[in-house]
Parts: C-alpha cells; structure tokens; sequence
C-alpha cells in the first residue's frame, strides 16, 4: 500500500481504492480444505497487523461465504484492531476445485499427499478450468463461467456505486484472477495462469471511480516482505 496511491485517493473525491485479499493459507490435502492451516491464520493476522501499522482503514468489507474466507477475515480484523461488519457476497465464491476435475476426470484419484500427485491435481484442474471457462464441460453443481463471471462483477459494481473510497475483497485465487483477467481482457488460459500465481495473503489493488476500476498492482505480499517471513509464502 504505497503512499502516493493514499494520496491519490484523498486527494480526489471520485476516485477510491479497492484491495483484493486471497485467503491465508488453507488445508490443501486434508478431508475438509476449506479450514484455515495454522499458517494460514498467522499469515491473515500479519496482513492485520500490517494494516494496523499502515493506518490504512475500510469503508467497506466484502468477503465470500467460505470459512476460510471469514477466518482470513477474523484474523485480518484481529490484528488490526477492526470492527467491521463485512458484506457477504456469494459471487465471490471460489469455484469447486473437485467438480472441475471430476469432469475431466471422473474416475477415483488418490489423495494428492505426494509432489507427484500434488502436479496431476493441478494439471487436471487446469484442464477442467479451461473447458468450463470455454463452455464444452458443466462442472456438476457449478454455475456455467458467464455467470461465475457475473457474480464476481456484481461485486466490483457494487464497490463502485457504494461511494466508499478504501474498500476490501476477502476471496479466493479464482474470483480475484477473474476481477484481474476482465478489466485486461485476458485469454481463459491466461486468467487461469493467474489464478495459480496468487499467493495466500497476497494483494491485489484497484482504483475506482463510478465508472469503472483500473488494475495498480498484483499479488503483493507487502506484509511478508521482511526476511523473517520467507517461509511463510505459500499458494495452497
């Protein structure tokens, strides 16, 4: 969050700025993933911390309805010291990982407890992404793309219409790389590049004005920037 970007926003009353958030850490690997690993809860609470010392506040909260979504949340909230209510928007929902790749693969998979494993989840995922976003594959209980699209758009209107001027996104690699890959009219495979490069924690800011959001920075980790966090990057 560089100065001269706060500068920009008070210094124009029309213009504002959004701060995309992925999740910490989850449980990639594990019967339920959609839990918060121990190193996911302390990279979230790092981001607070981070923002607490930045003196950077929100007008305006959204988060997806997941549990890692509202633990990334809670932990962001506890380290800075927040009292924020969030929205919570169903667009920005992450796609199911699972869905994708049975319908590319339906037969039983082993866990993926292996590197080699580990590569042929994500070489699958990949696989099904792209025939859902090309519309030859319907993931079972998943909307169709144009409509995943719209509900991560519905959120952007939202923001921009809420005349707020410091906004956050708590979601996932996938409505993030979807907010990213529309305002610069990417390819699918490009925007599934960019899902897979989106690290826990990171963030991705916007500018706003009632018209539309123009793209400032991607997948910063401002946060862990210190040598003592070099381990705690991660993108599951």
């Amino acid at each position: 969050m560089r100065t001269s970007f706060l500068l920009a926003v008070g210094s124009n009353a029309l213009m504002g700025h959004l701060y995309l958030v992925r999740h910490g850490q989850a449980s990639f690997g594990a019967a339920d993933y959609d839990n918060l690993s121990d190193l996911g809860r302390r990279q979230s609470l790092r981001l607070g911390q981070h923002l607490k010392q930045r003196r950077l506040g929100f007008d305006l909260v959204l988060t997806g309805r997941l549990r890692r979504h509202a633990q990334t949340w809670q932990a962001i909230a506890e380290g800075a010291e927040f009292a924020h209510s969030p929205l919570v928007w169903p667009g920005l929902d992450e796609y199911d990982s699972e869905s994708l790749v049975k319908a590319v693969h339906p037969a039983p998979l082993q866990n993926p407890d292996t590197p080699e494993l580990y590569r042929q989840h994500f070489r699958l995922l990949r696989e099904g992404l792209r025939h859902w976003m090309h519309g030859t594959t319907q993931p079972a209980g998943m909307p169709d793309y144009p409509s995943f699209v719209q509900g991560v758009l519905g959120a952007l209107d939202y923001v921009r219409a809420s005349h707020c001027t410091t906004a956050l996104i708590v979601s996932s690699g996938g409505p993030i790389a979807t907010a990213v890959g529309h305002l610069l009219g990417t390819s699918a495979e490009t925007t599934i590049e960019l899902n897979f490069r989106i690290r826990n924690t990171s963030i991705t800011e916007f500018s706003f004005n009632p018209k539309r959001h123009v793209l400032l920075s991607f997948n910063h980790l401002p946060h862990l920037d210190d040598p003592a966090y070099a381990d705690w990057q991660s993108y599951a």
